[in-house]
């Protein structure tokens, strides 16, 4: 590791071999020539044999490799003498040339073959074997290499990385001099990985004003993006003005005067909101006004339905009573009220808290519709939460993704991740039924009903007292609050769930009621534990020894859940520590520290944020492929099968068997996973959920993060740390407010419908 600029050397030469080179990330390993031949290691956006480089590294010992320079960072340098322009065009990076046209050129040029390329390459075709055609076309190669490496140069002095400078190059050409001169806050529009923080040390370096209006500008759209990952689909008017003129260090009124002119440039939507404006990106206000017409235009079908014909309901109370007669299934009054309402109409919302029915209302559903001969879907947002539909009804569920069929993106070609099922080519299904709504995001939600045709019934089914989706907007809430649907609240505790402390606790959370703490339960426990260092103890201990024997479970399959990322207990410390004691290192597992985290083969992992590229494959026993997919999205959770130093890839298999080789470089989705956050456990279940509960930000300790915390557990739950903390969350029923439209959207739908 290079602690340092002293500790950098600089050396120089031509790559003779390449000997290894990893396309995905740009690792290679390879041969340079100058006054020895030594062994690099380095990530390089593009390196061809032939070229020449200055190199600033340091000399490694590598335990199976030997000596190796390992590479920091290198620029391109030209080659001045004969002998290397040979070298240069007969190594294969001029298409068309090789080394016995290489030497031809040379010999007929000297030192001043690529002069002669550069300013007269006609001159090329009086050399046998070079048409005029291909003369003008080396001429060209050349011409494109030497901009690329001149860009390359350029953006060097900013601090900007190769890899990042070849995507700016590739992106405008020529004309990235003008824009970043002008305004570099460009790139965080049009280039992927540019951000506005790094848009904006680029300006700084390169010397824009900070009071600059595309500053300004970039830094509004950046402050609305961040509040996205909040959760929100807006910003009223006064909260950005203060945000965006903290975050950007200039007076809220340069901030608002800009406002006008991103709404103009339709970067913005400005909405009247009463005594506050609400402001949008574009993006977000289209996605919630798109999503409101879908559903209106999905709904009108058979929203008349059940007034039009109330003989068909009497007929279809009757089938219903009939058919739950002969399947054995016990529905109370609410629940037959689920299976009419999703007969009767377009759309339906089933929601419900834990034991009351939720899965057997669905079976019942599965059963009339098929009855009827209809085709029907059923989806969840997770891996984890699509199987555990498959094992609750017998019928295969899918992810909404894979439903979808996503497709990767192709940055080559310019193509980006998208749905092969769309308003195009829309699902071909009767019946949608959508398990875990409450994770659903407003852009899926989007995606999924673009591929719902009006007469398609959408029954979308979840807990509304859950924690929001991780991605922006709260459609389950929001739906249920437009008022516009029919929604079936399930609220009878059936007596099997009854039996169960988790379920009872839960509902008693939920109502702000007291629950028990006095271990007579036989899947709810709390241990009374108020130092640190005792907590870290029993809980390695009860996922070791305890729990394992107790649900019938493997230790990997035990999660602690809890509210924070930071502190004592959270996240980032309880990885550390529970990494050590439950997979500890030892000399058969190959480990890597990448950025701040260290790696080890048999680690518990988790993907932090979407991913529509990543490919991932199914192997047989015999790693024979028999599936194959896109995609890998933020809370699949996975293990590491193998960590590669010589090709700088680690292989992860996730659930249903998925493996993914990610690149060092992206590993910066990956994190540790022995312990994640409460949010990130949404629409999961595990056999067992550790708690460990001492005290932190109000914000974080409220009554729906313990809620959800606790309905993650199947079989058992036990709480390590302060019974007053405990108490404290039940009390607090504060939730940190989302700002969304949506209902307010599909109410103006049908108010325009009205109107009409």
């Amino acid at each position: 590791m290079v602690h340092g600029e002293e500790a950098l050397e600089q050396i120089n030469g031509y790559v003779s071999h390449i000997i290894y080179r990893n396309a995905a990330n740009g690792y290679t390993v390879f041969e340079l020539k100058g006054e020895e031949e030594v062994t690099c290691v380095g990530t390089f956006s593009s390196l061809d044999e032939g070229e020449l480089l200055e190199l600033d590294g340091e000399y490694t010992a590598h335990a199976m490799y030997g000596s190796q320079f390992k590479v920091a960072s290198y620029k391109f340098t030209s080659p001045e003498d004969a002998a290397g322009m040979e070298r240069y065009l007969g190594s294969g990076a001029i298409r068309g040339v090789g080394p016995a046209l290489a030497a031809r050129i040379v010999k007929r040029f000297g030192k001043e073959t690529f002069g002669v390329i550069e300013r007269e390459p006609e001159r090329l075709a009086e050399i046998k074997g070079i048409s005029e055609h291909k003369a003008m076309d080396i001429a060209a190669q050349m011409e494109d290499k030497r901009e690329m490496r001149e860009a390359m140069i350029y953006l060097q002095r900013f601090g900007i990385s190769n890899t990042l400078a070849v995507k700016i190059f590739k992106a405008y050409g020529s004309r990235l001099y003008g824009i970043l001169e002008e305004n570099p806050y460009q790139l965080a529009d049009d280039i992927e990985g540019v951000g506005f923080k790094k848009a904006d040390e680029l300006a700084a370096r390169i010397g824009i004003h900070t009071d600059s209006d595309y500053r300004i500008r970039s830094g509004i759209l950046y402050t609305l993006l961040q509040a996205s990952q909040e959760g929100h689909v807006y910003l009223p008017g006064s909260v950005l003005v203060r945000r965006a003129a903290e975050l950007l260090e200039v007076p809220a009124q340069a901030v608002r005067d800009q406002l006008p002119n991103l709404a103009m440039d339709k970067k913005m939507v400005i909405k009247n909101g009463g005594e506050d404006t609400l402001c949008y990106t574009s993006a977000f206000y289209y996605a919630e006004l798109s999503c409101a017409r879908m559903l209106y235009e999905l709904n009108m079908g058979m929203v008349a339905c059940g007034q039009l014909f109330p003989e068909q309901k009497e007929k279809l109370l009757h089938d219903i009573e009939a058919l739950q007669e002969r399947e054995g299934l016990a529905l109370d009054e609410l629940q037959k009220e689920a299976v009419l309402q999703s007969a009767l109409h377009s759309i339906l919302i089933l929601t419900g808290g834990p034991g009351t029915g939720k899965t057997t209302t669905i079976n019942m559903m599965i059963r009339y519709f098929a009855e009827e001969g209809l085709d029907l879907f059923l989806a969840a947002p997770t891996g984890r939460a699509a199987k555990r539909m498959t094992e609750a009804t017998g019928y295969e569920a899918r992810t909404i993704h894979r439903m979808l069929e996503l497709s990767g993106a192709v940055p080559e070609e310019g193509k980006r991740a998208s749905f092969e099922r769309n308003e195009e080519n829309p699902l071909e299904a009767d019946v949608i039924i959508v398990d875990e709504m409450s994770m659903v995001d407003i852009y899926l939600f989007q995606s999924l009903l673009k591929a719902v045709s009006p007469g398609t019934r959408l029954i979308l089914v979840g807990d509304g007292n859950q924690l929001p989706s991780v991605g922006p907007g709260q459609v389950l809430h929001d739906l249920i609050e437009s008022g516009s649907f029919p929604v079936v609240r399930l609220q009878k505790i059936f007596r099997q769930a009854g039996e169960s402390d988790i379920v009872v606790n839960a509902h008693r959370i939920n109502k702000g009621e007291e629950i028990l703490l006095d271990n007579k339960s036989r899947d709810f426990f709390f241990l009374e534990r108020e130092k640190v260092p005792v907590i870290y103890k029993h809980m390695v201990q009860l996922i070791t020894e305890k729990l394992p024997p107790y649900v019938h479970a493997d230790p990997y399959d035990i999660q602690v859940l809890t509210p924070m990322r930071k502190g004592y207990l959270g996240v980032e410390t309880l990885n550390g520590i529970l990494q050590n004691c439950l997979n500890p290192a030892a000399e058969h597992k190959k480990e890597a520290r990448i950025g701040d985290t260290l790696f080890r083969e048999g680690d518990k992992v988790m993907q932090t944020r979407n991913n529509y590229q990543l490919e991932w494959e199914v192997v047989s026993r015999y790693r024979i492929p028999v599936d194959r997919g896109v995609g890998i999205f933020n809370g699949d959770m996975g293990r590491i099968l193998e960590i590669n130093e010589y090709s700088q890839t680690v292989s992860v298999e996730f659930d249903e068997s998925r493996r993914v080789t990610y690149g060092f470089a992206q590993m910066d989705e990956v994190e540790l996973a022995y312990a994640i956050t409460i949010h990130k456990a949404q629409g999961s279940e595990y056999p067992a959920v550790i708690m460990p509960l001492l005290g932190g930000p109000k914000m974080l300790f409220s009554r729906n993060l313990l809620y959800t915390g606790v309905t993650r557990a199947k079989d058992c739950v036990t709480i390590l740390g302060s019974r007053q903390v405990v108490r404290e969350m039940v009390a607090n029923n504060r939730e940190t407010r989302r700002y969304t439209s949506l209902a307010e959207r599909i109410r103006e739908m049908e108010g325009e419908d009205c109107s009409a």
